[in-house]
């Protein structure tokens, strides 16, 4: 059986949110961070979980989450900087990241991920963007329409080999990327797609919540 780590990033301030953090708001009889964590909780061959937080809510994961294999290290002042802190815990030859604000993740597509990561080295799920996309000048002047048909819209979980994103992270520490499968595309390293679940919202705003809510 092939092992693999998680990093479920907990690192942001939720300034968008509001007043409170996201991930401690209840999704029904849970937080969100815990319904985050729980589709990955069935899946043996995740035996080793990081969370890099923020500081503000360290103390309190750490009394939600008492497994032993559920480590609690300190989140960074960007995703990427989070990320890059807990790849340093990592053991395993492949690991999961996934945004602790996505709790409506599905075990089907995890089990694709990393099935596919197996295989491919790099991989991110993503949906077929179903809107038009117009790019649009500085002075809100439409420019031209564009192809949809090969846009995808990014979410996670995202897999890797450990030891390419860790490679990764360490050279593009000085640059600013949003998600970890861009920096692969930077360095001209193949990822490959697992097609995900358009319900698979990320909670950004209260209103993301109550969605939430509703699908779950």
């Amino acid at each position: 059986m092939t092992n693999f780590s998680l990093i479920i990033t907990a690192g942001g301030t939720s300034s968008r949110y509001g007043s409170s953090n996201k991930l401690l708001e209840k999704l029904d009889d849970k937080t969100v961070i815990e319904h985050t964590l729980s589709s990955f909780l069935n899946f043996p061959e995740i035996n080793e979980i990081i969370i890099p937080a923020n500081t503000a809510i360290s103390d309190e994961l750490k009394n939600l989450f008492t497994n032993p294999n559920i480590k609690i290290v300190q989140g960074g002042d960007s995703r990427q900087k989070s990320v890059h802190n807990a790849l340093k815990y990592i053991t395993n030859e492949y690991v999961i990241i996934h945004d602790g604000a996505r709790p409506l993740i599905k075990q089907g597509v995890i089990s694709q991920v990393m099935d596919s990561v197996i295989h491919n080295g790099a991989v991110s799920v993503m949906t077929k963007t179903t809107d038009t996309i117009k790019e649009v000048d500085e002075n809100g002047k439409i420019i031209k329409t564009i192809d949809r048909s090969k846009l995808y819209n990014t979410q996670t979980p995202q897999a890797f080999k450990t030891e390419l994103i860790k490679n990764a992270h360490d050279k593009l520490a000085h640059k600013h990327f949003t998600d970890d499968a861009s920096m692969l595309e930077y360095l001209d390293i193949p990822v490959y797609v697992v097609i995900g679940s358009y319900t698979n919202i990320k909670i950004t705003t209260k209103s993301d919540l109550d969605f939430a809510k509703l699908y779950i």
